[in-house]
């Protein structure tokens, strides 16, 4: 039997970002798939550049991003201001909507603020316990949940977003009050947690392999995928062996994390959406204007379009386009694909345009559904994981909404916990 100090399932961000942090001490890295990166993969075809979807970068902490360039030379890596808008009734509304509302026509304009006024008012006499749903009508009030915020969600997170926690996207959700929307309209001030973000032009593999650049090669094991772990005995089995270990890290999925285990629990609790993710490149360039477009009408099949060639300013247009399904959904993909690209033509986004290479993939899970169900469910069982020296980390291990830095975050303070 092989054996390890720490066994790391996952080579993605959190994964290489936990090995890079162990340094010299001993690890093993399983990876199911047969490259490293997870989500954050990059294909190139015909002369594009894509990700599996829109990975672009935004950090909070200036030394992550230059431990990452350091170890990135020879990219070009630009720091761009986002560009972003709404597609809502045959115009573009500046991103974030509610607190751009007085670019709609007047009589819904008067109703977005009457509304946000009114929710205002009430918000101290009605407090917010439950939903993401109430939680956006007591905010917000009815109209820009009814014209943007509702659509839009249910689209992306293809669920009821009353089964959502009310703190469901955290940190990310952009709050707005009466007194926001009155300043914005004479000086805008759009400022997001993402208001600028970096890529190098070889796409976000890049910062991956500068992470696994630190990481000894010969400790990442791919198409190995594990199948069962023994508390027990603290062994791990896999498609390929048994491996002995004494400590695990684990960004996959956390439902996979507790059955692989075999920790009793409730699977229903553990939900999330499937993103079905189209890259395209035509032969000539689109809009130069703009780097996400969010679409919440429901008579367009995609919930956000991103556009790649506008990052380096390339001269064919380049774009992904998400769209999101239930977990149990199978999705046509031809079928999609036609609907999507009669959509992109119906907005406006391509017209005699040439499609000239294009690229799909599923990404299941996506967006995990963030209930107070889970919370306890996944606190509990982390518990019971943490007591047997398995700890599970990132966006599907945490089952949470976060960024790409914060994987690296959380990565490094678990190690450098262990290591002091």
């Amino acid at each position: 039997m092989d054996s390890t100090q720490t066994l790391i399932i996952g080579a993605g961000i959190s994964g290489l970002a936990a090995a890079a942090a162990l340094g010299s001490h001993p690890y093993l890295i399983l990876e199911a798939d047969d490259q490293i990166g997870g989500y954050c993969k990059t294909v190139k075809k015909d002369g594009f550049v894509w990700d599996y979807s829109g990975h672009f970068f935004h950090f909070k902490q200036p030394e992550i991003e230059a431990w990452l360039r350091a170890r990135m030379p020879d990219q070009k890596v630009l720091t761009v201001e986002k560009k972003s808008f709404i597609s809502y009734g045959g115009r573009l509304i500046d991103f974030p909507f509610q607190k751009n509302i007085h670019q709609l026509p007047q009589q819904e304009f008067i109703d977005c603020l009457y509304d946000l006024y009114f929710a205002s008012v009430d918000r101290d006499v009605a407090p917010i316990n439950e939903s993401f749903h109430e939680m956006l009508r007591k905010r917000l009030g009815g109209a820009i949940c009814d014209k943007f915020l509702v659509p839009y969600n249910e689209k992306v997170y293809a669920c009821d977003l009353s089964t959502l926690d009310k703190d469901a996207m955290g940190r990310f959700f952009p709050h707005v009050d009466v007194a926001d929307v009155i300043r914005n309209m004479k000086v805008p001030t759009n400022a997001s947690y993402n208001s600028t973000f970096t890529y190098p032009e070889g796409g976000a593999i890049e910062y991956v392999k500068a992470i696994a650049s630190d990481v000894r090669s010969d400790a990442i094991c791919l198409n190995e995928r594990v199948i069962a772990i023994d508390l027990e005995r603290k062994v791990a089995r896999t498609t390929k062996r048994e491996i002995a270990f004494e400590r695990i890290i684990s960004s996959m999925p956390f439902n996979h994390l507790v059955a692989a285990a075999a920790l009793p629990h409730d699977a229903s609790v553990f939900s999330a959406n499937k993103v079905v993710v189209f890259n395209f490149g035509f032969d000539k360039k689109g809009r130069s204007d703009a780097h996400w477009i969010y679409y919440p009408s429901r008579e367009t099949v995609f919930y956000r379009i991103g556009y790649y060639d506008n990052i380096f300013a390339t001269d064919r247009l380049s774009i992904y386009v998400e769209v999101g399904y239930p977990r149990n959904a199978t999705p046509d993909l031809s079928e999609l694909r036609a609907r999507v690209l009669s959509d992109l033509h119906r907005e406006g986004v391509i017209s005699d345009h040439k499609l000239v290479a294009e690229h799909a993939v599923v990404l299941d899970p996506a967006y995990v559904h963030i209930s107070r169900t889970s919370t306890r469910e996944h606190a509990k069982l982390s518990a019971i994981l943490k007591q047997r020296d398995v700890h599970s980390i990132g966006r599907y291990g945490g089952w949470t909404y976060c960024s790409i830095e914060d994987n690296i975050v959380e990565a490094r303070a678990l190690v450098a916990g262990w290591l002091a």
